[in-house]
């Protein structure tokens, strides 16, 4: 049986395409034809067509290779790097309770229960 494999939404779709474009408007700025870009990544000229146009397909290794030639690696390093929903679910786990002040024990000698301390009844003699 053939597995479907990802499904995209079209918000999903979207960012896929901006990210293609912006790897063809930088090339562009460079004057790179697509296949020197491609021969320079490692990868063939229909690979390199398919990361201008956002394929779901390539893999972030292809953008890797692409974006070194375009001198451009380091965008990755942004993906995720401010996080900011993350960050708020980990600070609010962060967030310590405060305890309680530890109850102090009465300290009892081991014989106090054999000594009177003058509180008991005193015993009726007659």
């Amino acid at each position: 049986m053939k597995s479907k494999g990802a499904v995209y939404t079209q918000k999903k779709k979207k960012i896929l395409k901006l990210l293609g474009e912006n790897i063809r408007l930088a090339r562009l700025r460079r004057k790179f034809t697509a296949k020197s870009l491609a021969e320079r990544a490692g990868i063939s000229v229909s690979t390199m067509s398919n990361v201008e146009k956002g394929e779901p397909g390539v893999s972030i290794g292809t953008y890797l290779q692409v974006l070194s030639v375009l001198q451009l690696a380091e965008d990755l390093l942004l993906i995720a790097d401010k996080d900011p929903l993350g960050r708020q679910i980990q600070d609010s786990m962060l967030i310590m309770r405060k305890r309680a002040p530890k109850k102090k024990k009465e300290t009892t000698s081991p014989i106090s229960h054999v000594v009177d301390d003058g509180v008991s009844d005193k015993p009726d003699i007659k």
